[in-house]
This record gives C-alpha cells, sequence and structure tokens, in this order.
C-alpha cells in the first residue's frame, strides 16, 4: 500500500476510507491533494480486495473548502485549460470507478470541494455542511466539472442560479435540491455512509459496476465537460482573475473591471 503526504488511506472489512489530510488549510485542493487522489484511486482501482471507497475531509469543519487559490495567481489562459483537465480526469477516475464511492461531507464542499462530492456515486452530509460554487467571486467559473454535474444533480434553473450567485446552500437545501442523498449529524455521518455502502455491497459487484457505468452514460457527454475547461482557461486571462484571486488573497472585496 502506497503512502501519501496529504491522504489518510485505510482499508477494513473491504471498505477503504480516503481522508483529505489538510485540516489546516480546510483540506483545501492543492496539486499534491490532486496527485495524491489520482495515485489513490488507481490502488482502489488495482486492489481486489477494496469492494468500496469512503472519501472524506480531516475533522468537522471541512470536506474540502475549495482550491488552494495561492496557486492560481500566476496561472495564464493554457495552464488554466491544463489545470481544469488535469482535476476533470482525477475526477472522473472517481466517477467512473467500477466500485462504489460515497462521499462523507463534513462542513465545507465549496468550488473544487464540491465538485468532487459530486464526481463521487453518492454524497452523505452532516448536518453542518456547506455547499456551493462560489468561482464567481474569484472571477473565475468552476473547472472541474461542476458546470456539467451540478446541472445534472439539480437542473439547469438551479444550477445556473448558484454558479451565477455563487451562493452558498446549508446540508438541509441541498437534500431539499438534490445535490444529496441523506443529511445525518456530525458525529453519525461515517457510521451513515458505512450503512449505506453495506447495503451495496451485499449485492451483485457485477451488477453494481455495470449500473454503475450505464447511469454515468445517462445525458453525459464530454463535450460539455471540454467547453467548461476552455472557458476556464479563458477566464484566466481576464483582469477580473486577477482583482479576485488577489481579493481573495487579500481579504477583502473584489472590485471587478470586467474585462
Amino acid at each position: 500500500m502506497a503512502t501519501y503526504s496529504t491522504l489518510l488511506f485505510e482499508t477494513k472489512n473491504g471498505i477503504c476510507t480516503i481522508t483529505i489530510n489538510r485540516e489546516d488549510k480546510l483540506n483545501a485542493l492543492n496539486k499534491q491533494v490532486l496527485d495524491d487522489l489520482d495515485h489513490a484511486m488507481d490502488e482502489v482501482y488495482a486492489d481486489q480486495n477494496i469492494k468500496g471507497i469512503i472519501l472524506t475531509g480531516k475533522g468537522e469543519k471541512s470536506f474540502v473548502a475549495g482550491a488552494d487559490i495561492s496557486e492560481f495567481l500566476e496561472v495564464q489562459w493554457n495552464r488554466g485549460k491544463q489545470l481544469s483537465e488535469r482535476g476533470q480526469n482525477i475526477f472522473f477516475k472517481i466517477e467512473d470507478c467500477p466500485k462504489p464511492v460515497i462521499a462523507a461531507v463534513n462542513g465545507y464542499a465549496l468550488g473544487g470541494g464540491c465538485e468532487l462530492a459530486m464526481a463521487c456515486h453518492l454524497r452523505v452530509a452532516s448536518d453542518n455542511a456547506k455547499f456551493g460554487q462560489p468561482e464567481v467571486n474569484l472571477g473565475l467559473i468552476p473547472g472541474y466539472g461542476g458546470t456539467q454535474r451540478l446541472t445534472e444533480l439539480i437542473g439547469k434553473g438551479k444550477a445556473m442560479e448558484l454558479i451565477l450567485t455563487g451562493e452558498i446552500i446549508s446540508a438541509q437545501d441541498a437534500l431539499q435540491f438534490g445535490l444529496v442523498n441523506y443529511v445525518t449529524a456530525r458525529e453519525e455521518l461515517l457510521s451513515k455512509s458505512t450503512e449505506i455502502l453495506r447495503v451495496i455491497l451485499s449485492k451483485s459487484p457485477v451488477a453494481v459496476s455495470k449500473a454503475i457505468k450505464a447511469v454515468n452514460t445517462f445525458d453525459h457527454t464530454r463535450a460539455g465537460f471540454m467547453e467548461e475547461s476552455r472557458m476556464f482557461g479563458e477566464a484566466f486571462e481576464s483582469d477580473d482573475k486577477e482583482e479576485g484571486t488577489k481579493a481573495f488573497i487579500e481579504k477583502r472585496k473584489p472590485v471587478f473591471p470586467g474585462k
């Protein structure tokens, strides 16, 4: 079993729990986390003793609070597009996993964190969880599949609203909109996720694998993801992105020039 600098990776009774372990950074996604997730999913695919996966974040405050914005400051168009494609490919590896993957969302799931949760097959949220795609506040758009998966999960109208306003919603609202499957008390989050996974693992592994593949095929072409990457990259060329990311780092309200 590999060791990871930003993840905790534990397998017990056929269930692999992957915990993003950057609690002091609210488990924000940086290049190393993405690399570790990529390699961890390779291990999940290869290990026949792993039957199902729970993906969560360290601590009670945050699942993943978003991307590490400090890595965005000097990124330009082509690199932005590559960044999006890299994240999308890793999240596709999660979504396409033939073994069931449940996101146990403990606290903030914003930006890339919301996108990561949506790439999982099911989502269980603690009652303190918060969801959102607030990239517009940075002069950016979701780049790891958020424009596509959020639309699929909650419908075009509500997805458009959340992406354009950057609104952050509660776990109960996420449940009402269809973004999550269950909401539970914080102390019961992992046990509830395990309970659901155990039900799935009691079924035919072949049938579960094929069902995952079939459901993922529903109206899920890659063209929309490619366009998202292109638009994400173009946003990195804007003065709005420069102002938005600097304002975030400087903890002030951005003044967008609109170009």
